[in-house]
Parts: structure tokens; sequence; C-alpha cells
């Protein structure tokens, strides 16, 4: 696992209902990238060093946002699908 700083850290939930943990890498320590990271936990606020385990993933800033697009865009094609639909049609 390799990252730089203002990647993300994104620990997927190994169970049903609960959502992935994200946190922006604020600092890698090792030249090639390698753990431990410190992390800013996007929910919390909160800063901590983290060796990720096998459930994280490093996504890039750029591959963060095109993720969060693609969210807010599914997200606005509900909305307008629930607001047609109360208004017949």
């Amino acid at each position: 696992m390799k990252a730089t700083v203002g990647d993300w850290l994104v620990i997927k939930s190994g169970t049903v209902g609960r959502r992935e943990v994200r946190g922006l890498i604020t600092a890698v320590h090792s030249p090639e990238g390698e753990p431990p990271y410190r992390i800013r936990w996007l929910d919390t606020d909160e800063q901590a060093t983290v060796y990720p385990g096998p459930d994280a993933i490093i996504v890039t800033a750029a591959e963060q946002r095109a993720a969060d697009e693609r969210a807010r865009s599914r997200f606005a094609a509900v909305q307008a699908a629930i607001t047609d639909q109360a208004h017949g049609h």
C-alpha cells in the first residue's frame, strides 16, 4: 500500500448496513509512501496515526472527487424522480 499526502484512506465495512469510513491523509512518514499514515477522519475531524488493515484502500484526491460527483448525480436523479412522481408526472 502506497500513499501521498492529500490521498484518502477508505476503510470498507464488512457489515451490512454500516458505511465506509474515510480519512484524509495528512502525513506520510515513509519516503516510499508506505504506512503508517497520519489521518484526519472525515466524520469526527480527529487525527490519528494509522496502520491500515486489509479492509482499507487508498484513493487519490481526483478519484475521490469523481466518486463524490457520481454520488451527487445519483442523489439528484433520485430526488428528481421523487419530485416528478409526487407531481403526477
